[in-house]
C-alpha cells in the first residue's frame, strides 16, 4: 500500500484512544490565541520560537514545557476549547472511543478551580458523544512528582463532583516524571480509589524499569499500563502480561520524541504484538510528539513493515481494552 491507501485503510479501522493527554494536545496557535485571550505573557515570541523549543532530550525537557504551556488554560472555556479541538481530530482520525487523561493538580496549583476544569472537559465530551459519536471518558491523572499526600488532596476536591459527572469519570491514573517516582509512592491512594470503584490505569515502564511495570500491576493494581516498553527487560513479567492480557497502551511518536528509542524502526512494539500481548497505538501528546493517532499508526505501520492483519489487531486490542 502507498502511504495515501495505508493512511485510509487505518483510518476506516474502528479504533479507541486510550493514552491522549489533554493537556498535550494545545496546539501552539492555540496556546498563542489563549494566551492572548488571558492576557497570559509566554516566554516565547512567536509560534515558530514556541516550535522550536520541542526538541525534547528526555521526558523532562518535554514535561517543563508541557507545564509551561498548560498556564494558558484559565476559563471553561479554555478547557472546552482545548478539548473539542481534540475530539474533532480525533473523529478525521476514525477514533470512536476516547479515553482522556487530566492532570487536575496542573490547573488547581495555579488557582484554577477543579469545577472550572471539569465544566469544560465534560461540555466537549458530551458534545462530541452528540455531534462526532464519539464515546468517552475521564482519567483523573495523579502527578507522581508530587507527593501521595497531594494526590488525596485533589481527590478529595474533586469527589463532590463525583456524581455531577458520573458519566464520564470513571477512572484514575499515575503521570509525570516516572524516574524517581516508583509505583509503591502511591500505594494508598491507589487502594482508596479502588475501594470508591474507580477503574485504574498507570505509566509505567516508558523512563522507569520492568519492575515499575510489576509493581503498577500489584501494588496499584492497575487494570492497563500506560507504554510499559520495557516490559520486555523481565521475561517473567512478559509471559504475565501475555497470559493475563494486560492492556499496553504505546506510544511510538511519543517514544521516539522522548529518546526512549532512537529510531522508529527500533521499536519493540511489533515484537510484543508478535508474543501475544495486548498492545494498543496511542499519541500521548500529540502536539509536541509530531502527530495525532493516525499518524502514530501510519509511522509504525511504515516503520516496522506492519501487516493488514496486524494493524487490525492494534485496533480491536484498543476496543478489547476500553473500560
Amino acid at each position: 500500500m502507498n502511504t495515501q491507501e495505508l493512511r485510509s485503510f487505518i483510518r476506516d479501522l474502528p479504533k479507541a484512544e486510550l493514552h491522549l493527554h489533554i493537556e498535550g494536545t494545545l496546539e501552539a496557535d492555540m496556546i498563542f490565541a489563549l494566551a492572548e485571550r488571558n492576557k497570559v505573557r509566554l516566554p516565547y515570541a512567536d509560534i515558530d520560537s514556541l516550535k522550536k523549543a520541542y526538541q525534547f532530550t528526555d521526558l523532562q525537557s518535554f514535561l517543563d514545557l508541557y507545564y509551561a504551556g498548560a498556564a494558558v488554560l484559565q476559563t471553561e472555556q479554555d478547557f472546552h476549547d482545548m478539548t473539542w479541538a481534540y475530539l474533532q481530530r480525533a473523529a478525521a482520525d476514525g477514533v470512536v472511543h476516547a479515553e482522556i487523561m487530566f492532570d487536575p493538580q496542573t490547573h488547581t496549583s495555579r488557582g484554577v478551580a477543579i469545577e472550572t476544569v471539569f465544566a469544560g472537559l465534560a461540555s466537549a465530551l458530551r458534545q462530541g458523544q452528540k455531534e462526532l459519536g464519539i464515546n468517552s471518558s475521564l482519567i483523573f491523572s495523579f502527578l507522581r512528582h508530587l507527593s501521595q499526600a497531594d494526590a488525596f488532596a485533589a481527590l478529595e476536591q474533586a469527589l463532590p463532583l463525583r456524581e455531577q459527572y458520573a458519566d464520564l469519570w470513571v477512572s484514575v491514573g499515575l503521570d509525570s516524571s516516572e524516574v524517581g517516582n516508583p509505583p509503591e509512592k502511591f500505594q494508598e491512594v491507589f487502594a482508596h480509589c479502588k475501594a470508591l470503584g474507580f477503574r485504574s490505569v498507570a505509566h509505567a515502564g516508558e523512563e522507569g524499569p520492568a519492575s515499575y511495570v510489576r509493581d503498577a500491576l500489584d501494588l496499584l493494581q492497575a487494570e492497563r499500563i500506560d507504554h510499559g516498553v520495557r516490559s520486555e527487560e523481565d521475561p517473567i513479567l512478559m509471559q504475565r502480561l501475555r497470559q493475563e492480557q494486560v492492556p499496553l497502551t504505546v506510544c511510538p511518536l511519543s517514544n521516539l520524541k522522548l529518546c526512549v528509542v532512537d529510531d522508529l524502526k527500533e521499536h519493540n512494539l511489533k515484537r510484543l504484538l508478535e508474543q501475544g500481548l495486548c498492545v494498543t497505538i496511542n499519541s500521548d501528546d500529540p502536539a509536541y510528539f509530531g502527530g495525532y493517532i493516525l499518524d502514530n499508526y501510519v509511522a509504525t505501520a511504515q516503520a516496522l513493515d506492519l501487516s493488514k492483519e496486524q494493524l487490525v489487531q492494534l485496533a480491536a486490542n484498543s476496543m478489547a481494552a476500553r473500560f
